[in-house]
């Protein structure tokens, strides 16, 4: 099943229309300057990066290969047909400075078996890149924009129709950070930093059942589609993980942190809304719209996450110990997988929280 070429010829056309009314007059002055080539990682880990730069603006090159492969979700063996950038769900977490120009190259290998593209929401014009880069397989394209507001934004598939929604959900999206040049600052202009920085990907999946209410398996993500299509449109997930399957971040997996560390949490949900909280901490600060023009909001217990949208949330841990992260509407974080572990050495602080005393029966004869 491929997508109907009429979509890139319909792109086509508005790439020509761009490139004979919208020349942009500094093509001369990007040309001069400096480039910086990075290397993307898997989440929930992010490339090096400065949190604040001095310099100017540069080119910064990602690339994003489109894989779509067979994952499995859960610990009973669930398996979908994804669809992903650079073979992870979420994907790679970009980071660059503001004014800043973003030169992506978007890859669909020739083994794949339908068109993607990438709107990525930090951007400004032709469906956020949407329309420049839909490529069947066994094509690239390169797109570059400025990078002109200061935020974390998500990024994810849009090739048309239906089609844009099926992509998302079968775990198509991801985020871009662009920092402030001077780096985050809390709301009376105080520079922030952090020692450490995790991307989380919340994923809202929709796997078809058979008749006696067993997942079914598919061999191509053409072959899942009507049947995944009648799922999605009830609405209901039958799995929301966080980083493309249950557990993917407990366990040997969690996030590990050191007390006294102060960490930027950057989570994303490119679909639906969500409700981060991290059980026995706060967010000390929060960007829950995740635009650092606007100040952070401090303290919170639980922050939204809209969907179509990321936050930033920084922590200074100050008790070790394991840490749940989760999404607070319990059903969605406990029944349908969306938690994850921070797991935080050091010394214990009684004054901060202290077991007075241990438990013990309750005295037989004493009042309630």
């Amino acid at each position: 099943m491929l997508f109907p070429r009429g979509l890139l010829l319909n792109a086509a056309v508005i790439a020509v229309a761009l490139s004979v009314t919208g020349q942009s007059p500094a093509a001369d002055d990007i040309s001069k300057l400096p480039r910086q080539r990075i290397e993307l990682v898997a989440p929930p880990f992010v490339h090096p990066h400065q949190q604040a730069t001095t310099d100017g603006p540069k080119v910064v090159e990602f690339k994003l290969v489109v894989h779509e492969k067979e994952l499995v979700i859960d610990d009973e063996g669930t398996k979908i047909q994804a669809m992903t950038f650079n073979g992870s769900i979420p994907g790679p977490l970009m980071v660059v400075h503001q004014d800043d120009y973003v030169e992506l190259t978007l890859i669909n290998p020739a083994n794949n078996t339908m068109p993607h593209n990438i709107d990525l929401h930090a951007a400004t014009g032709a469906l956020g890149g949407g329309a420049l880069t839909l490529i069947n397989p066994g094509e690239q394209v390169v797109l570059r924009f400025k990078a002109d507001r200061a935020g974390v934004f998500v990024y994810h598939c849009a090739p048309g129709g239906t089609m844009i929604p099926w992509h998302v959900v079968s775990g198509m999206n991801g985020a871009i950070m662009v920092l402030p040049r001077d780096g985050l600052k809390d709301g009376a202009g105080k520079p922030l930093r952090y020692d450490r920085i995790y991307y989380i990907g919340e994923q809202d999946f929709y796997v078809p059942k058979d008749d006696k209410g067993n997942y079914k398996t598919y061999g191509s993500p053409a072959e899942a589609y009507f049947d995944t299509r009648e799922v999605m449109r009830k609405l209901i997930p039958t799995h929301e993980v966080f980083n493309g399957r249950v557990g993917a971040l407990t366990g040997n997996n969690a996030m590990t942190a050191k007390v006294g560390d102060t960490v930027l949490i950057i989570h994303s949900q490119a679909n639906r809304d969500t409700r981060p909280h991290l059980i026995g901490g706060h967010g000390d600060y929060v960007w829950e719209t995740g635009k650092f023009s606007n100040p952070p909001e401090t303290n919170l217990e639980t922050w939204f996450v809209r969907g179509g949208s990321a936050a930033a949330a920084l922590y200074t841990f100050k008790q070790p110990g394991i840490y749940a992260y989760l999404n607070h509407n319990l059903i969605e974080g406990i029944e349908l997988g969306a938690s994850a572990n921070f797991n935080v050495e050091g010394k214990w602080n009684d004054d901060l929280m202290t077991q007075v005393k241990a438990p013990t029966p309750i005295p037989a004869g004493s009042s309630n």
